[in-house]
């Protein structure tokens, strides 16, 4: 399934013992009330509270033989409005959303203008900002590089070390942009990476990837603008 979701109000997409609700626990909640069976599914990548997704996806194995797009429909009618399925395919049985799959992008929306109504959706940082400074700085990223200095403790992962195939900032609409995509990711790697591009130089971002040491000083952006955007698979053939 392909999933969209407006992180706000969730303590992130992984489930969590007790009362916190969390986008993984509600879906898996309405499908077990639609199939009658116990369904875990497991998401491509796992959001940090208060991030969006436009193309999350999970999946899941069921005993059940209702029609896939019959399903998708009792899904969304019963799911809160802030979580959509935007489809639902069977696929074969050796398919895993988070291992098979290949590449993730994110990208973080950044306004210079304060908004009532936006806010949910984006970050605010109303500095000035030279876009070819931006991209000088991303650009650090691009190969393989240990991100520990650039990701919170307690990631649940047995190597710091991420490939990123792209990273750019750019200007769309009154929105200034960051786009990254690598073959995974570092729990709050993303905002870290965002606030680290906006205000450190390139000098001070590289030493941190060679010393796996933080940069003084360096907080994650906000979550409001962060959105999980496409997970990558290998194409079909």
């Amino acid at each position: 399934m392909i999933i969209e979701y407006d992180g706000t109000d969730f303590a992130g997409w992984q489930r969590q013992d007790g009362a916190v609700s969390t986008v993984q626990g509600e879906i898996e909640a309405v499908l077990r009330r639609i199939l009658q069976e116990a369904v875990s599914i497991t998401g491509a990548g796992r959001t940090d509270k208060g991030v969006h997704a436009m193309g999350q996806v999970a999946s899941f194995m069921t005993g059940s033989s209702m029609e896939a797009g019959r399903l998708c429909h009792s899904l969304n009618s019963l799911l809160p409005s802030s979580i959509r399925i935007m489809s639902l395919i069977d696929v074969d049985g050796d398919f895993h959303a988070r291992y098979s799959a290949l590449s993730r992008q994110y990208r973080y929306m950044l306004r210079q203008r304060e908004s009532a109504i936006f806010r949910r959706f984006s970050g605010y940082d109303r500095a000035p900002h030279d876009l070819d400074q931006l991209n000088s700085r991303a650009s650090v990223l691009l190969g393989r590089h240990d991100f520990k200095a650039f990701s919170k403790s307690g990631s649940d992962t047995r190597t710091t070390c991420c490939t990123v195939s792209e990273a750019q900032w750019f200007r769309e609409k009154e929105y200034l942009v960051f786009q990254i995509s690598a073959n995974r990711f570092l729990r709050s790697m993303v905002r870290y990476l965002v606030s680290a591009t906006l205000r450190f130089s390139g000098a001070e971002i590289s030493y941190a990837l060679v010393s796996r040491q933080p940069i003084k000083g360096l907080l994650p952006a906000d979550p409001a603008g962060l959105f999980l955007w496409e997970i990558g698979y290998a194409s079909a053939g």
